[in-house]
């Protein structure tokens, strides 16, 4: 290879470093129930290699995601957001319409907006907020959305263990073990119950969640409005750090991540 060559080597090689990319913010929603969770795994139908296949058939290109938190097998999202690198500048409404298109029908996009090339959809999250759904009576609508409970448990006793969690920061107790995490801290700001005719709705937003958090969290605090536990009783469990001192998870099915926050300046 002649000087003259290396030279131009070198400055193809330069000018597509220099080339930006442009970072892309993806609302999107799913109906967890045909998946195992939002991560790609192995062997596994996750909700995030559905999005990976159908940008990169869409780009042309191999494009990954990186969502704004894992969601379990079989948990929904009203709201979640994943972000994406793309050479192109692309517009909103023609990009949703076919991504939209190659996608199954329990997921659908919503928006897509340009944010600053260092912005992150996971690390920079605010708040995350998750609705738990329960049913009182049989409902052929809400059989497969909510889970079905026909004793109706003490709101207020739940409310009242729901705001213990507000004072408190370890979370251990409600997370799955074997978890590879750097600490079990989590900054609760909300937690309480609401009753809407036969449907009880618990919200929370915390700006972290552990595996199997919000359902390990539910599914204890049922004990407490079926007076099968104290107000006590769930304090020392609190504390304990201990996984197998909490109670059964509620299932998969009732749980929808509803809503992250980000701070405006993200966006361009």
């Amino acid at each position: 290879m002649d000087k003259r060559s290396r030279n131009f080597g070198s400055e193809y090689y330069l000018c597509v470093l220099k080339m930006e990319t442009n970072r892309y913010f993806l609302e999107l929603a799913y109906k967890g129930t045909r998946y195992h969770g939002w991560q790609v795994q192995q062997n596994a139908h996750s909700v995030q290699a559905e999005l990976e296949n159908a940008l990169s058939t869409l780009l042309s290109k191999p494009t990954s995601i990186v969502g704004s938190g894992r969601t379990d097998t079989g948990v929904h999202a009203v709201q979640q957001f994943a972000h994406f690198d793309a050479m192109e500048e692309l517009s909103e409404p023609e990009f949703l319409k076919k991504l939209n298109g190659i996608l199954p029908k329990d997921i659908a996009v919503y928006s897509l907006k340009r944010v600053k090339n260092e912005a992150h959809s996971r690390f920079d999250a605010i708040w995350r907020s998750y609705v738990y759904r329960v049913i009182l009576r049989k409902d052929p609508f809400e059989q497969h959305a909510a889970w079905t409970m026909y004793k109706m448990p003490n709101v207020d006793l739940m409310n009242k263990a729901a705001a213990l969690m507000l004072g408190h920061e370890d979370f251990q107790c409600f997370s799955k073990v074997h978890t590879e995490v750097n600490n079990f801290n989590c900054k609760i700001k909300e937690a309480y119950w609401e009753q809407n005719g036969a449907l009880l709705l618990f919200h929370i937003t915390a700006n972290r969640f552990l595996r199997g958090m919000v359902r390990a969290i539910v599914g204890t605090l049922m004990e407490v409005g079926h007076e099968k536990i104290s107000l006590d009783d769930f304090r020392q469990i609190l504390e304990s750090k201990n996984r197998n001192a909490a109670k059964a998870s509620a299932p998969a099915k009732g749980l929808y991540l509803c809503r992250i926050t980000y701070p405006e300046d993200l966006y361009l």
